[in-house]
């Protein structure tokens, strides 16, 4: 192999480079004597230095090099492998350092490989550390100069370099700049991109994707020098600032780089550190705050700016004579005045986080801020939405401005009569906008996608951010004015909902504006509800004249009978109640889920004082959700975890919480009302089905608890004087058999589930529940076709009637039970004997 590389180096350059790699390809299993001796090593690198050498002959004897460095053997044997190699004379040679990347690189991997399992400590010969130290120029030398070399390659390397320093030595810190430098250069955007990522196209979004990913790395670099070094950083960050302010031809993507990293640093300064602005930081946050950089009108470098500012808030929370720069900031063509519509809505959420977090220190600035907003509310109220106007975020709609404003004027450190102005300031101008547009679109008509309607939200949205500065005693108590002009907005937006209950866009917007009225209005949103929940509710309502229906008999066998009774009750709802079974399906499981949860929020907060309203709206409650939920609509399987099944599982989840609310708020008298009484039946056997068999164990325990509020107030210790007929009877026939006994002893019902055991505490609690209320009619039932039937022997009944008698002991009834109940499953296995 030696003599082919001698004599055929410079004849036969192919055949030369074909003979280096066959030996590169052996290296890795042969013995490393065989190739890293005085033969092969001086023709290895005579070819690699000589200033003549073919490039193809000089790349097959770096990879043979290569090879060698990266053979496995023992640190102090790699060691002395490494001092063997003249690698120092490729060093020397700066030209050839570019043309040998991977050779730099690899050599100074495996010696940093080294270093890291024998020390960095010079103890004797063998320590690889002044091998580290020789490499170390070359390798950043290749970093700033070839492009070559495999980016993560090299960050890889510099990790784990900086990963095995403990207190930066000077000469250390130097090389620490070194790598600072490069992460600065490799995460600059390309100037070629330029304009389009301010203007956000294609293109754009494709370099911020790209880029975004070669940063992580980087990155996670940066901040490791950051925690190591704080002191170089900073002063490495100070620098980019002095230079990014002082040089006239700063470029976007040196200005961007910047704020990039200086954000970054934010990340890693501990709370302390932040408070008390140790080291340069008090001097970098003051040029950042008080300085006009430049290249702030590219929506890059603005957005990243604007983050930069809220990252060092905190530190501004202790150094308050700073708030006026922030507001500066946050409020001129910086911010919220950028003329990018990006940057601007990203300013207005960025501010409103700020107010967040030191609305109290912002209260003395109200009137400066509220002035620098005026022209931005103007803008807002006056502007006709499109589509494009939107492109932002979710959480970036425009409507933060407003709710920093309410924020603001929320605080108790500003007057009321100055509260009611301001609000009356901003509330006036949004209402005057929307009954523009409503008159507009009551004569020439309204669609879905129209701007019109875009432009209804977005007030609508601005009303509702408002408002979040606002509590109930605040808007009803110390200014009740406030509460008045709410009250008004609240009637103009129902007009909409009123004019236009279709459009569904608006319609989640109102409900949404209603949620946060019903908290701030309290009880004077009453006049109120009843327009609310027509409207919300008239696609289904129901005839006055609707049959009654029957209560079920409680002889209807628990499982797929009580299905097909539900199903009959389905489709008698669709024929008798709507007329033809397609109307059933209009009013769709989303709008019914957001209707009840707004109907749940009224039980919440008003409780008993509901009573009179939910009685009018439950029949048509009632009988969408029985016609939605009553067939089987959850399949399983494969194909089955579909948008409409996961609504339909949210739709059951918030109806049983409806009910839970309403026997928990002693609401459960509006079951029984004349208008609601026929639906009973039917709500009791879902409720049944629920607690016996539902997927969902919290979802049965909150189901066993609506059961064990009724019994306490529909039955009575004498059967005679019980408020519900039948209800008795299908508790003790039904509930207590399949529910408390029945589906326990199914294998599904795991012990060993911290949910199933809240669930089977439950179920113990309704057992005792039933007992008081029902006293021998449930007991005697209960052990003779629910324990007796499943062969309990005499005295394990004997045994859990003594428990179920003792007043208080409900810990000991529920142990037995569980030991009851796993004796049967066993016996039912045929492999116990009780004892």
């Amino acid at each position: 192999m030696v003599r082919c590389c001698v004599l055929y180096h410079s004849l036969d350059t192919f055949l030369a480079a074909a003979a280096l790699d066959t030996m590169r390809r052996y290296v890795t299993w042969i013995d490393i004597a065989l190739v890293a001796n005085d033969a092969f090593v001086p023709l290895l690198f005579e070819l690699i230095l000589a200033p003549d050498s073919i490039e193809q002959l000089r790349a097959a004897a770096v990879g043979c090099v290569l090879a060698i460095l990266q053979k496995r053997m023992v640190p102090r044997q790699k060691v002395a492998l490494l001092r063997s190699l003249p690698v120092s004379r490729v060093f020397a040679d700066p030209n050839l350092v570019i043309k040998v990347p991977y050779l730099v690189t690899g050599y100074a991997a495996e010696v940093l490989e080294c270093c890291k399992k024998l020390g960095f400590t010079d103890i004797d010969s063998s320590t690889p550390v002044e091998l580290l130290e020789e490499a170390l120029p070359s390798v950043f030398y290749v970093m700033q100069e070839s492009e070559e070399v495999e980016l993560g390659n090299v960050v890889e390397f510099l990790s784990d370099y900086v990963i095995t320093m403990r207190t930066p030595l000077q000469k250390q810190a130097v090389y620490l700049g070194h790598i600072l430098e490069f992460i600065r250069v490799q995460i600059c955007y390309d100037p070629a991109h330029r304009n389009n990522l301010d203007i956000l196209d294609r293109i754009g979004r494709e370099e911020e994707d790209q880029m975004g990913e070669r940063r992580k790395d980087l990155l996670v670099l940066f901040c490791s020098i950051c925690r190591l070094a704080p002191d170089v950083t900073q002063l490495f960050i100070q620098n980019l600032l002095i230079r990014a302010l002082s040089s006239s031809e700063a470029s976007v993507e040196e200005v961007e780089a910047t704020f990039t990293l200086f954000y970054r640093l934010g990340e890693t300064v501990n709370e302390e550190a932040m408070r008390t602005g140790s080291g340069l930081l008090r001097e970098l946050v003051q040029m950042l705050l008080s300085s006009q950089f430049p290249c702030l009108s590219h929506r890059m470098v603005a957005l990243i700016y604007l983050e930069t500012v809220m990252r060092f808030m905190k530190f501004v929370q202790d150094n308050p004579q700073y708030i006026p720069y922030v507001l500066a900031a946050f409020l001129d063509q910086r911010g919220i005045h950028h003329p990018n519509l990006n940057v601007s809505r990203r300013a207005g959420y960025l501010f409103m986080r700020a107010v967040k977090l030191m609305k109290s220190k912002f209260v003395p600035y109200l009137d400066m801020i509220l002035r620098g907003l005026q022209d931005t509310i103007t803008q807002f109220t006056t502007s006709d939405w499109c589509s494009k106007n939107l492109e932002c975020s979710v959480s970036e709609d425009g409507s933060q401005i407003f709710e920093a404003i309410g924020l603001l004027i929320g605080m108790e450190d500003v007057s009321p009569e100055k509260q009611s102005d301001y609000v009356a300031a901003f509330l006036r101008p949004l209402c005057q906008k929307l009954n523009e547009v409503l008159l507009d679109s009551k004569a020439q008509g309204l669609e879905e996608s129209s701007a019109k309607v875009l432009t209804l939200q977005q007030i609508i949205m601005a009303l509702n951010a408002l408002s979040k500065g606002f509590n109930a005693r605040l808007a009803t108590s110390i200014c009740p004015a406030i509460g008045i002009m709410f009250k008004q907005a609240l009637s103009e937006v129902l007009e909409i909902l009123i004019a236009f209950p279709n459009i569904k866009i608006l319609r989640n917007k109102i409900t949404s504006f209603i949620h946060r009225m019903v908290d701030i209005l309290g009880g004077s949103i009453f006049p109120c509800l009843p327009v609310v929940l027509k409207q919300l509710l008239m696609e289904s309502e129901v005839p006055s004249s609707h049959k009654l229906l029957p209560f079920l008999p409680v002889s209807c066998a628990f499982g797929d009978a009580s299905r097909d009774v539900l199903e009959e009750t389905s489709q008698y709802l669709k024929h008798t109640v709507y007329g033809h079974e397609a109307k059933g399906s209009n009013f769709a499981p989303k709008d019914m889920v957001d209707f009840l949860v707004l109907v749940n929020q009224l039980i919440s907060k008003f409780s008993t004082s509901v009573e009179g309203i939910l009685e009018e709206i439950f029949p048509a409650i009632a009988t969408r959700l029985i016609v939605i939920l009553s067939k089987d609509a959850f399949p399983s399987g494969p194909g089955c975890n579909t948008e409409e099944v996961r609504e339909l599982q949210e739709l059951q989840r918030i109806l049983y919480t409806f009910l839970h609310l309403m026997a928990n708020h002693n609401l459960s008298s509006v079951f029984l009302a004349p208008n609601c009484r026929g639906y009973l039946d039917a709500l009791m056997q879902l409720l049944l089905l629920a607690a016996c068999s539902h997927k969902d164990v919290l979802l049965r325990k909150l189901c066993v608890q609506i059961f064990m509020k009724l019994i306490k107030d529909w039955c009575t210790n004498c059967n005679v004087d019980d408020k519900v007929p039948g209800f008795r009877s299908f508790i003790i026939e039904k509930f207590a058999t399949d529910c408390c006994l029945y589906s326990v002893l199914d294998k599904s019902f795991e012990f060993h589930d911290a949910n199933t055991l809240l669930l089977f505490g439950e179920i113990v609690l309704a057992q005792k529940v039933m007992y008081e209320k029902l006293g021998s009619d449930f007991i005697i039932h209960f052990v003779s076709k629910g324990l007796q039937a499943a062969r309990c022997p005499h005295e394990l009944t004997e045994q859990y009637y003594q428990k179920l008698q003792q007043a208080n002991d409900i810990k000991a009834l529920k142990s037995f039970y569980q030991l009851l109940v796993e004796n049967l499953r066993q016996q039912q296995n045929g492999s116990l004997v009780f004892r």
